[in-house]
């Protein structure tokens, strides 16, 4: 579904950018976030506003290219953003300032900037679906949604720890199909991985150095893991007599272990494709 950059997120930019850059760097900023058209006539004040009011008229994802848009200010580095000192009175950090309003905007207009550049509404990917981001290996895009599982870790750990075996499961599908492998008929993560494992060579007894022997091992044990803790303590199913006490940590720990294994796959399945 299409959504536009809200009016109160509009306000925010044009009140703030026009004091952080120039006119060129306004007019770089907006062409590297694939703003469509030329830069608008007129002072910065009016060329922001103008720019963004095309961008929800003209661009098929408005909120993508909002999200290209704040990023380096969402993301800038840690010593960048301290306040300054002049004469031994602290001056406020235009950067910082500007950062602070924009979470607060974006919280408040039920928006959350994820890292990459992308702006989540709480529904699916930013704009393909997890099937269609692996597929076309959109490494920004599967961070994306590693980040969106983690920003539920603490309100939802359950829903979180589901979400990181779902990010395994969809991957581990796609690498069959593209590979042309056979789909096992029970499709659970253990499964599937199985499938995978066998045909990227991640079997211990084909590995002969010891020690990454060990690291594979426990890559197995760890996959196994998850898929157990989504199906014993997750949102995913119901709760038997026995019932988890799942904290944001057990959560964490989930959605790592399963970034780590997601990365890995994708870098060794494209170093086998060349």
């Amino acid at each position: 579904m299409r959504k536009e950059i809200p009016a109160p997120i509009i306000a925010v930019l044009a009140e703030h950018l026009p004091h952080l850059e120039t006119h060129a760097a306004l007019d770089n900023l907006f062409l590297h976030a694939d703003a469509p058209g030329d830069p608008p006539e007129g002072s910065k004040p009016v060329k922001t506003q103008a720019w963004l009011r095309r961008i929800n008229k003209e661009a098929a994802y408005p909120l993508s290219v909002l999200g290209k848009l704040i990023e380096c200010y969402m993301e800038i580095p840690e010593q960048d953003e301290k306040d300054a000192v002049l004469w031994g009175e602290s001056i406020p950090n235009p950067k910082r300032q500007f950062k602070v309003r924009l979470v607060s905007i974006l919280e408040r207009c039920n928006l959350q900037y994820l890292s990459g550049g992308y702006i989540s509404d709480g529904s699916s990917a930013p704009s393909k679906s997890l099937q269609e981001v692996i597929h076309g290996r959109n490494i920004p895009a599967i961070e994306a949604e590693f980040n969106r599982a983690l920003s539920s870790v603490t309100s939802e750990p359950r829903e979180a720890v589901s979400a990181a075996c779902n990010i395994l499961e969809s991957l581990f599908k796609v690498y069959i199909t593209d590979e042309g492998l056979e789909m096992p008929q029970k499709q659970d993560l253990q499964n599937v991985w199985k499938a995978v494992r066998g045909n990227l060579g991640f079997e211990p007894g084909s590995i002969e150095d010891d020690d990454l022997k060990k690291i594979l091992s426990g890559i197995l044990s760890v996959v196994d893991g998850i898929g157990a803790f989504r199906t014993h303590a997750s949102s995913a199913h119901g709760q038997g007599r026995k019932i988890y006490n799942i904290k944001p940590r057990h959560a964490r720990l989930a959605i790592h272990s399963a970034h780590t294994i997601t990365l890995f796959v994708l870098e060794t399945w494209d170093e086998r494709r060349r």
